[in-house]
């Protein structure tokens, strides 16, 4: 049986988290742009939220399980949207033939190593 009995200093941090993870879905989906994003990143947060809801499980059933449960599904549904852009980036690099962008680059030429 889960308890109501939990620390106010936890639940005030998961809901701050909570709160947070909604405008980062959001931008990350309006933006489309994977560069500033970790996936590695993502995926360490997912384990410790899944770590804090089996701690909580197995030592503490509290309430704020569902929080960190909540959380979790959160930065999921953003590493998911992460992986998708990346792959519609991809998509489209390779679809765009750019001169600057394939191996046969135009060279550049050389600047003189004396000053004028």
């Amino acid at each position: 049986m889960i308890g109501l009995h939990f620390s106010v200093f936890e639940v005030t941090m998961l809901v701050c988290f909570g709160l947070s993870w909604p405008f980062s879905i959001y931008r990350t989906y309006k933006a489309r742009n994977v560069e500033a994003k970790s996936p590695v990143f993502l995926v360490l947060v997912v384990i410790g939220y899944v770590a804090g809801v089996v701690h909580k499980l197995l030592y503490s059933r509290d309430a704020a399980v569902l929080l960190y449960a909540a959380n979790a599904v959160m930065v999921t549904v953003d590493l998911l949207l992460v992986v998708r852009n990346r792959n519609t980036v991809n998509e489209t690099n390779n679809k765009i033939n750019l001169p600057f962008a394939s191996r046969d680059r135009i060279p550049m030429r050389r600047r003189s190593s004396h000053l004028p």
